[in-house]
């Protein structure tokens, strides 16, 4: 662990009883380590959460588990599926089974590096638009309560779909 994470983090993140506004304290550590080429075994600081295997898609890694762009993308979509199904229960429906599916586009930057140039999201919940109480103020602040939308729409555009039940688009 480098000299600035570790001072940043501890030897292994945040501890029970730290006070989590300090804005010298980070939320949360992840680290990473190397197990074969470029698969790594990602553990999430101090979290009884399995490990967590990564690898790069062929031809330059094996393609053993999820590359960073999938990981990018899977944090996105739970985000917002997490605060669509938050913002629908904080007005009592429940739109079980709510279901979430990214699509990243990557391009060439100025430079021609590759980079991930957008992020397509589409939210289908488990009830028709007509059945949802308060919908259109769920629909109106749902992702502004998304941290990690709002923290990667600061690089990257992030498009979402809301669909019902039965397909049809309410949102976006």
């Amino acid at each position: 662990m480098s000299k600035l994470v570790s001072d940043a983090v501890g030897i292994s993140g945040l501890h029970a009883g730290e006070d989590v506004n300090d804005p010298a304290v980070p939320d949360f550590s992840i680290r990473l380590e190397q197990e074969a080429d470029y698969r790594f075994a990602v553990r999430f600081g101090d979290a009884v959460i399995p490990v967590l295997h990564t690898d790069e898609h062929p031809p330059l890694g094996g393609g053993t588990g999820p590359g960073p762009d999938d990981l990018l993308g899977a944090a996105v979509a739970n985000c917002l599926a997490s605060s669509l199904l938050f913002a629908m229960r904080k007005f009592r429906n429940d739109p079980a089974p709510v279901r979430a599916q990214a699509a990243l586009r990557k391009g060439r930057n100025e430079h021609g590096r590759l980079r991930i140039v957008e992020i397509l999201v589409e939210l289908r919940i488990g009830l028709a638009g007509s059945q949802v109480q308060s919908l259109d103020r769920i629909l109106a602040q749902f992702e502004d309560f998304c941290v990690v939308t709002q923290s990667v729409r600061g690089g990257i555009p992030v498009t979402v779909r809301v669909l019902d039940r039965d397909g049809a688009t309410i949102h976006g």
